[in-house]
């Protein structure tokens, strides 16, 4: 359901459109109660007339609005109205990661507190038992001042075939049941990408990606020199085994810290 500047859902009204993608409509609004401006996210009319995935947003809404952390870009609330079914989201200004990456590889000293960001938002969600699935440059926006926003958008909702490829699991693409550990190596694949400035799974169509991510090995080699523990995490983070691969994104936080953090 496409929205015109002026609509108003509920006590927001619309102001712009941002973007089109595969989970619907996004927009700028302006919420009348408090006076500030806020992100709509509206879901696609195939997806808003189906009872039972209604019934799902409005579940994950839910959960989406009890995380609380600055890396994690707020959920205020859901709205409906004249069929539409929309999330209302923290707006935040700035380019995505991807638009970042666009450009070329990050040094050392801007990929590291961006991917410490993004393990701490993660953190937090997994904590929460939420997990993101679609963790992606795209849905990270990194603003003027240097603060991460992860933008969960509806972590559980999405169907499979709406990911993106490239930082998609084995485990994802095989169609199994996915944990944290999908997250993990979605994180895992951004860091290659922020260090090196290219995908870690390479493919120039989606099956061609897919095989990569199930098969191919990663050109380590690309990996600019860097502390070892920085190498290790990026290892450990894309290991296919489920049982080897980094467990818990706090460790990797750790190791960020560490990493940041001035020598002794």
């Amino acid at each position: 359901m496409a929205l015109t500047n002026g609509y108003r859902l509920g006590s927001y009204e619309i102001l712009a459109l941002i973007g089109v993608g595969s989970m619907g409509e996004v927009y700028r609004g302006r919420d009348t109660r408090l006076n500030r401006e806020v992100a709509v996210k509206v879901l696609p009319d195939p997806i808003g007339v189906d009872p039972e995935r209604i019934a799902r947003f409005r579940r994950e809404a839910g959960l989406l609005a009890s995380l609380n952390h600055p890396n994690i870009a707020h959920v205020h609330g859901l709205e409906e109205a004249d069929g539409a079914h929309a999330l209302v989201m923290e707006l935040v200004e700035g380019p995505t990661l991807a638009e970042r990456l666009a450009r070329g590889a990050m040094p050392l000293n801007e990929a590291l507190p961006v991917a410490k960001q993004i393990a701490d938002a993660l953190a937090a969600a997994h904590a929460q038992g939420v997990v993101h699935r679609d963790l992606k440059p795209a849905n990270i926006k990194v603003r003027g001042d240097g603060v991460v926003k992860v933008g969960f958008g509806l972590a559980k909702f999405q169907d499979a075939v709406l990911r993106t490829a490239a930082y998609m699991s084995p485990e994802q693409a095989s169609g199994k049941p996915i944990d944290r550990g999908a997250d993990i190596w979605a994180f895992g694949a951004i860091l290659y990408e922020m260090l090196t400035g290219r995908l870690a799974f390479p493919g120039e169509t989606v099956p061609d990606t897919i095989m990569s991510v199930m098969s191919r090995d990663v050109d380590w080699t690309a990996l600019p020199p860097a502390p070892v523990r920085i190498h290790d995490l990026v290892r450990r983070s894309l290991n296919r085994d489920v049982s080897v691969r980094l467990q818990d994104i706090a460790a990797a936080a750790l190791d960020l810290d560490d990493s940041l953090a001035p020598p002794a």
